[in-house]
């Protein structure tokens, strides 16, 4: 396959810039034009329809979501909404998802090395998502470059013991999510009775935005549910979402309950919060006491955490690829063998009651 052709739309002449600078170093992108708003990139797409389009949201003449939601009705193209808002203006950023965008991610911010370094890995590895999208019907195009060594989830949890763990009175569930996750946890959530068992989720989101979406949520759901902090319960009836872009979330248990412990930490598997350090921490610490399933995103993240729980004696299900937006995690940790069952989004809030009844 040939290279992901990206359409950069901001109004910003300076972020158009380092948007193609970052997308241009990834040999597997090619930036085939950069527009300063929705009616220039509509002129180009009538010479060109891109693979993948990254959308600004505060534009003038026409806001980010609107042109979205014309694009989306008549010519359904993979779109990553880029901002600089952070919490303030992400409902605005939740109704681009609703709209049809397959991620979000925030803008480039000059200045400390590590941060953009950072922020440049996550760029290319959202549009790359993005590519293999199915957008209404719509497969992505596009091929996937190498990408550089990663850290697996040993820097920041040693492995399971494998000691077998002692029941406790309730079960936990841990859930991993990333491209298209938003819309699909949604969905998950909303089936689910006010007295479902707890549960934990790594939503691969960038910083500031996880709260506003857990909000979100909880006014959808039977299920409370809330941003997590270090020291949360996990409850019956509660869901705790990692804080997205900045730290670790891991399951620790104290005597016969659970809480969470929210820490920082290197990148694992290229992302923080990694699901692969959530189910690490599951297999050590609730061992069959635990449910886990991975959802649609790009990449591996939570394949290996996921065998991890299931040789600890949790019950683990995997999207299947019809009803993932991105069958990259899902694939993943089915080729590896972690998943009990593999089974559509449609079957996911039954299948994690039946698997935690008592």
């Amino acid at each position: 396959m040939g290279k992901i052709r990206v359409l950069i739309i901001d109004d910003s002449a300076s972020v158009r810039q380092a948007m193609t600078a970052i997308l241009s170093e990834d040999p597997a992108i090619e930036v085939i034009a950069a527009a300063a708003d929705p009616f220039a990139a509509a002129r180009y797409i009538q010479d060109e329809i891109p693979d993948v389009i990254t959308l600004d949201v505060e534009m003038p003449r026409m806001d980010g979501v609107t042109f979205l939601r014309k694009l989306m009705s008549q010519k359904p193209i993979p779109v990553v909404m880029c901002s600089s808002l952070v919490e303030e203006g992400s409902e605005t950023l939740l109704q681009a998802l609703e709209a049809g965008a397959v991620d979000v991610i925030l803008k480039p911010r000059m200045g400390v090395a590590d941060h953009l370094n950072d922020a440049k890995m996550r760029i290319r590895e959202t549009v790359k998502g993005a590519a293999r999208a199915r957008v209404r019907g719509r497969p992505g195009t596009g091929r996937v470059a190498a990408a550089p060594a990663k850290l697996t989830a040993d820097a920041v949890l040693p492995p399971p013991t494998g000691r077998a763990m002692s029941r406790t009175t309730e079960m936990v569930v841990c859930i991993g999510a990333s491209t298209g996750g938003t819309e699909a946890l949604r969905e998950v959530l909303e089936a689910l009775p006010a007295n479902s068992p707890g549960i934990v989720i790594v939503q691969h989101m960038p910083e500031s935005f996880t709260r506003a979406f857990a909000r979100r949520l909880n006014g959808l759901c039977q299920v409370d549910v809330k941003e997590a902090e270090d020291g949360d319960t996990v409850m019956r009836g509660h869901v705790l979402i990692a804080p997205g872009g900045l730290r670790h979330m891991m399951l620790e248990r104290q005597g016969a309950r659970y809480v969470v412990a929210v820490k920082e930490g290197p990148l694992v598997s290229r992302h923080r919060p990694s699901v692969d350090v959530l189910f690490r921490s599951a297999a050590r610490n609730a061992g069959s006491n635990a449910v886990g399933i991975i959802m649609t995103g790009m990449g591996d993240d939570g394949a290996r955490g996921l065998l991890e729980m299931k040789q600890a004696g949790a019950r683990t299900f995997a999207q299947d690829e019809a009803s993932s937006v991105v069958f990259g995690m899902p694939k993943e940790a089915i080729a590896r063998g972690a998943a009990d069952r593999v089974i559509p989004l449609s079957a996911i809030a039954r299948e994690l009651l039946q698997a935690t009844a008592r």
